[in-house]
Parts: C-alpha cells; sequence; structure tokens
C-alpha cells in the first residue's frame, strides 16, 4: 500500500546537471520541482468535477481555504461534469509545469493517457473524493476520499433493521459512471439482497442535481405510483425529490421513506424536519489532509495508497442535537 517516491532526489540531481552545463540557479525552475516553487512554496494544480451540489460547494471551499493556509499556490478549474474539461485541464497543468496534480474525476474510466503524460513529466498526482478504474495504480500516488461502497452498505442496513417490507424502492442514482454512484448503488443493493420483501422497482440517473433528483421523481411517481422508499446517493437529488413527492400530494418521510446520502445543512434540516428519515454522511471538508499529502509526495516521502475519512450517519433526532454545529 505504500510506494516510495524519488522525484525530489531526481529533480535534485537533474538541475545540478543543468548548472554543470552553465545553466545557473535562476534560469531553471525551482529547487523542488518542475513547477518553480522553491523549497517551501508548492503549486497545485486542482481540477474539480463542478458545482453542481452543496457537497461539492463546501469541498471545493474546504480546499480553497486549506491551500491559502498552507501557502500552497492553488491553480483551480472547474470542469463543469465534463470529463473533456478535466483532461484539457490536467495537461494545462502540465504544460505549466505545477509541482503537483490533484482532481475529483468526472467518472471512473479513461484516466490512463492523461495521467501516464503526467508521470512521465514527473508530476505526481492524487485523487480526491473519487477514484479511477485502472489497472495501472503507479500513474497516481495516493485517493483520498470516502468508501462509497460502505456508505449504501450503511443505507441498506438502516432501511433493512428500521423497516417492515413488502417495500418498493426508487433511487436516484448519481452521474452515470462516476465513482459514487457504482459504489452506493452496490453497497446498498449487497445489504437489501438479506430480504426478500425489499425490491428496487426503479432506478435512474438525477446526475447529482437538485433539478436531476425532482424531474426522475416525477416521472417515478407517475410510472411507478405504488413508491415506498426512495434512495438518493446524494441529499441534493433528494431535495429535489422532496418537491415533487410534495407537488404529488404526498408527504415526504411519511407517505414515502427517503434515504440520502452527504449530510449537507439543507439536508439536515430537512432531515431534522422529518422530511428525509436518515442520512449517511460523505464528508466534504478533504482540503487539510489534501494539502498534507501534496506537501509529503513533492517532498518525497512515503504516504498509504488509500486515505479513508471518517463519517458517520444521522437519524432526524440526531440531526436536530448537531444541526446549528454543521460546518457545511
Amino acid at each position: 500500500m505504500f510506494r516510495k517516491i524519488t522525484r525530489a532526489t531526481t529533480t535534485i540531481l537533474l538541475l545540478g546537471a543543468l548548472a554543470g552545463c552553465g545553466g545557473g540557479s535562476d534560469s531553471g525552475p525551482g529547487t523542488n520541482s518542475p513547477g518553480g516553487a522553491d523549497d517551501s512554496t508548492i503549486t497545485m494544480g486542482f481540477s474539480q468535477v463542478g458545482a453542481e451540489s452543496g457537497w461539492r460547494t463546501a469541498n471545493t471551499k474546504s480546499i480553497r481555504e486549506a491551500a491559502e493556509a498552507a501557502g500552497v499556490e492553488l491553480r483551480f478549474s472547474d470542469a463543469q461534469q465534463k470529463q473533456e474539461n478535466q483532461i484539457k485541464a490536467i495537461r494545462s497543468f502540465i504544460q505549466q509545469r505545477v509541482d503537483v496534480i490533484a482532481f475529483s474525476p468526472v467518472v471512473e474510466t479513461g484516466w490512463d493517457a492523461v495521467l501516464l503524460e503526467a508521470q512521465r513529466a514527473g508530476i505526481p498526482v492524487i485523487l480526491t473524493d473519487r477514484a479511477i478504474d485502472s489497472d495501472d495504480t503507479s500513474l497516481y500516488e495516493t485517493f483520498l476520499g470516502s468508501d462509497f461502497v460502505e456508505e449504501g452498505r450503511k443505507a441498506g442496513r438502516w432501511l433493512v433493521d428500521n423497516t417492515e417490507g413488502p417495500l418498493r424502492v426508487v433511487e436516484l442514482q448519481g452521474t452515470t459512471g462516476a465513482a459514487p454512484a457504482i459504489d452506493r448503488k452496490e453497497g446498498f443493493e449487497e445489504v437489501i439482497a438479506e430480504r426478500s420483501d425489499i425490491e428496487i422497482v426503479a432506478t435512474q440517473s438525477g446526475d447529482f442535481t437538485r433539478a436531476g433528483g425532482k424531474e426522475v421523481m416525477e416521472a417515478f411517481l407517475k410510472s411507478t405510483p405504488e413508491i415506498d422508499v426512495v434512495y438518493a446517493h446524494n441529499d441534493d437529488m433528494g431535495l429535489g425529490a422532496i418537491e415533487a413527492i410534495k407537488a404529488a400530494g404526498r408527504q415526504p418521510g411519511t407517505d414515502i421513506t427517503i434515504i440520502t446520502v452527504d449530510a449537507v445543512r439543507d439536508g439536515m434540516q430537512a432531515l431534522a424536519d422529518g422530511e428525509i428519515n436518515f442520512i449517511v454522511e460523505c464528508n466534504p471538508l478533504l482540503g487539510d489532509q489534501l494539502m498534507d499529502l501534496a506537501r509529503k509526495v513533492v517532498d518525497g516521502e512515503e504516504v498509504p495508497g488509500r486515505v479513508v475519512t471518517e463519517e458517520t450517519t444521522f437519524t432526524s433526532e440526531e440531526a436536530r442535537e448537531v444541526l446549528s454545529e454543521r460546518e457545511y
């Protein structure tokens, strides 16, 4: 699980060779990296998925604030939920010769070519929030984020342990091909398989947005009128579903049980109000951990290949107890 990073040593040797050929210390990049940083400054290129949810907004805020506090020069790019935009951003970061690249992948697949370009340029890559599906784990140094499969399991476990059947479940999936959408579905289905009286009767992507969740839920209510449970892969889609349920003359949290993932403030408020029944936390405040990992990989230290964030779950009563203290 651990890899020794030798990039800093290699860069120093290369700089020594340049000096021997007559290159002065001010004619090349900085001493630590291709990005031109000095001994204490790191330049990070960061590509964010977008601003599709309250969770993502909190995640971006955490990263920006942590970079400023750590003295990291952050070059930020918003992919607007398009993989092609992230690939362009990563290639731009490589051309800029940043010290480290971090990104939250829009989808799991299709990254090997551009990450190989970063590797050949000697720029380490850190995955945040979402993983990629690649056989070559040398293309990135570490992955910082949640265990999405376990989040799905937690959602399924609450449903299995706290309800009686038969239950007809509709599922609001995240972005098609995205790691949290794939994994949260897998974990949920794994656990509810313990009960034959729980059935997922419809599943569709709401793209992690409130508008998408509302639109899909409206369609579900028309095509599948007997709905007992909504399982939404994030709070925003769940909040959109609540709007659709109310518009249909039904009571969210009472007529239809709602389970979501994230625990952002709006979701927690709905949970405290009884319109959502259970939330699995997914912590977006990854900034400090990301800056620490970035410093370590640039300095040539060993880092774990996987860093899992600590998270919990909330019932309505628990949400009311902690809502005033929530940071996001």
